[in-house]
């Protein structure tokens, strides 16, 4: 797809690369809350599943927080498909895509989203690629936001 290529390879390369990661993280640790010290008290790798949305609200929520994954996903396809977007929006559409459809993955297949990135030397809530991606398309669109003229007009 030539049109906003930048979004299509930004959530293409965001799923695959979250579904390797939890993939790998489901397969070669025996126990959910079985932990590797990477850097010791700093940043280990976790095992936990998460029946709710980011940092665990709505914990036990899967069953909406799915159907709003899979609304979010096909909306911002139908978006891509429909619009020309410049290139920080493909960006931020592309990796928020990326998350909600790695996440939405998960609870529709597991009925939990998989985490393990665990930064303990801030008590920081254990979280998966996903949800960096998201994070970082927020980020990209705020970017956007800010940078764009046409956005600061009353």
């Amino acid at each position: 797809m030539k049109k906003n290529r930048i979004f299509w390879i930004t959530a293409s390369t965001g799923t695959i690369l979250d579904r390797i990661t939890k993939y790998w993280v489901a397969n070669n640790f025996s126990d959910i809350g079985d932990t590797v010290p990477l850097w010791q008290d700093v940043f280990h790798l976790t095992y936990v599943v998460n029946t709710g949305a980011a940092f665990s609200f709505f914990s036990g929520g899967v069953g909406w927080l799915r159907w709003l994954s899979l609304i979010v996903s096909v909306g911002l396809v139908i978006y891509a498909l429909s619009s020309r977007l410049s290139k920080i929006e493909q960006l931020g559409y592309g990796f928020i895509l990326a998350g909600a459809f790695g996440n939405g993955i998960d609870r529709f297949l597991f009925g939990h989203v998989v985490d393990f990135l665990d930064f303990r030397l801030i008590n920081f809530p254990v979280f998966n690629v996903a949800d960096i991606a998201i994070n970082l398309g927020i980020l990209f669109l705020l970017i956007y936001s800010f940078s764009n003229p046409t956005n600061n007009k009353a």
